[in-house]
């Protein structure tokens, strides 16, 4: 009978303990959430930071070039990154993005992706160059056309 005691007065005596471990474990790993949070947030308030100052000092930057430069970049930068220079780069990007999604390796895809992305992604581009320069210098619109022709 004693022995009968000893075993159940155990038994609850562990589940007591257990429970309570299972409630500090649960304390512990509130905490270092809060901690994780605390400093996430920390962190993107300081990029969102450093990002304004940078905007605004870009802003400045382009806001004193000349209409002329602008077109140039605006052409340099839609040539070097969307265009159709480099087909290879465009099958290894989408390759990777493909593979990174799960998706099987397919050459008829990438090939197919390769030939009608870059053209329907420079056309956005220059959609929205034309629309956002019409609004800002209509005379780097003229430009812009004459330098891409």
């Amino acid at each position: 009978m004693i022995k009968d005691y000893l075993e159940t007065h155990l038994q609850t005596l562990h589940i007591g303990i257990h429970k309570e471990t299972i409630q500090l474990i649960k304390m512990h790993n509130e905490d270092h959430i809060h901690m994780i949070l605390h400093l996430s947030t920390n962190i993107t308030s300081f990029i969102i930071l450093k990002l304004a100052i940078l905007n605004s000092w870009v802003q400045e930057f382009l806001y004193n070039l000349s209409d002329t430069i602008k077109a140039f970049s605006i052409l340099l930068l839609t040539d070097l990154c969307i265009r159709f220079h480099s087909p290879r780069g465009w099958e290894l990007m989408i390759g990777y993005v493909l593979k990174y999604f799960g998706f099987v390796h397919n050459d008829q895809i990438i090939s197919s992706l390769v030939s009608t992305f870059p053209v329907i992604l420079d056309t956005i581009f220059k959609y929205w160059i034309f629309r956002y320069l019409n609004h800002i210098s209509p005379s780097l619109v003229v430009i812009y056309h004459s330098m891409n022709d």
